[in-house]
């Protein structure tokens, strides 16, 4: 469970790196930020803000904020019945961000999450510039971090099933339980 405070100041930074990058948002937009802390209860490190810019019945289109040093956690995107699992690409907007998929092992700039290293399984990192973009087909078992600055990247992609999503960490929970906010935050 995240304490209402937590989840609130995670938001409004968030909302604060997307701006500082140049990209408008309304009202109602700042309104749609969220956080996933995946039942981990320490979202700074591990979690992701995610604004949802569209979704329809095919696609969709997201903004997602890493803060410095935070990591989502590691995960695939399974077939589900007729559905091959969802494809996403990504495009690093700002900050330092490293992406780990399949593949040898060249971790040099990113770090395991303390006393993780079963749950951080993909160790080929690829480090993502602003402009730089990444494919990744249905079932790529993926997770990302942020470097010191944070970062900030678009995620395009099909059908959206994120609660379907698989995650190698045994403990983790899809979803994100907040905390009541006291009765003067509304």
């Amino acid at each position: 469970m995240i304490k209402f405070e937590e989840f609130k100041e995670v938001c409004q930074k968030s909302i604060k790196m997307i701006e500082e990058v140049g990209i408008l948002l309304t009202q109602d937009d700042k309104k749609k930020m969220t956080a996933a802390d995946f039942g981990l209860n320490h979202i700074k490190k591990e979690g992701v803000q995610i604004l949802t810019m569209f979704q329809t019945a095919r696609i969709a289109g997201k903004i997602l904020v890493l803060l410095p040093n935070q990591t989502e956690p590691e995960h695939w995107h399974p077939t589900v019945g007729d559905d091959p699992g969802k494809e996403e690409v990504i495009r690093a907007i700002s900050g330092e961000l490293y992406f780990y998929i399949p593949g040898e092992n060249t971790m040099k700039h990113g770090f395991i999450v303390d006393d993780k290293d079963d749950c951080y399984t993909m160790r080929n990192e690829i480090v993502m510039n602003p402009g730089d973009q990444l494919e990744l087909p249905a079932g790529t078992k993926h997770w990302f971090q942020a470097g010191e600055k944070g970062a900030v990247m678009y995620s395009f992609s099909t059908t959206v099933t994120d609660l379907n999503d698989q995650f190698t960490d045994p403990n983790i929970v899809r979803d994100t339980i907040i905390e009541e906010a006291p009765s003067s935050a509304y």
